[in-house]
């Protein structure tokens, strides 16, 4: 599986599947999750409530699959990243689980290029090393049969800066 690293906005990507930072209500937000809503139009709103009504809120660590909407894509991937608590293993756990479930989803879906935003490390606090770390981690150690792919897309000049260190 190849890996790549883009400074950009996510919303414009040519990949199969888009992986979304939301938050645990999928009804949109700020930073990447309301980027994506209001790039992918009203169908991702509408599958995400479609979503709730089946199964409620989406848990963290867990992800959940819509159509991409306006998006470039075919697929937006919503995850549930921590909100960092200084509870170091716990929220490492459960962002390790974002990538992981967000990758299985993907396969699942015979997804071969998808693409990452930095999750959690916005409003959710997340240390951005450490996130980019355990990203980095759990996609090397994703074997896929199926992913060719994986893109992380940073929107600012320190996570660009830290996954670059950390895909030399």
């Amino acid at each position: 599986m190849k890996i790549e690293l883009l400074k950009g906005d996510i919303t414009q990507i040519n990949v199969d599947a888009v992986a979304n930072a939301a938050n645990s209500s999928l009804l949109g937000g700020g930073g990447v999750d309301g980027a994506i809503h209001r790039a992918g139009g009203q169908k991702i709103l509408e599958e995400c409530k479609e979503i709730r009504n089946r199964q409620g809120k989406c848990k963290t660590g867990e992800a959940v699959v819509t159509t991409a909407g306006n998006l470039p894509a075919k697929y937006v991937i919503h995850t549930v990243g921590p909100i960092w608590n200084n509870n170091e293993e716990e929220c490492s756990e459960l962002l390790a689980n974002c990538y992981k479930n967000s990758l299985k989803l993907a396969e699942s879906l015979g997804v071969k290029t998808i693409s990452f935003p930095n999750i959690s490390t916005g409003v959710y606090r997340f240390p951005k090393e450490r996130a980019a770390k355990i990203a980095v981690k759990e996609v090397n150690s994703f074997e896929s049969e199926i992913i060719e792919k994986v893109i992380f897309v940073c929107f600012d000049d320190e996570n660009e800066k830290i996954y670059k260190r950390l895909l030399e």
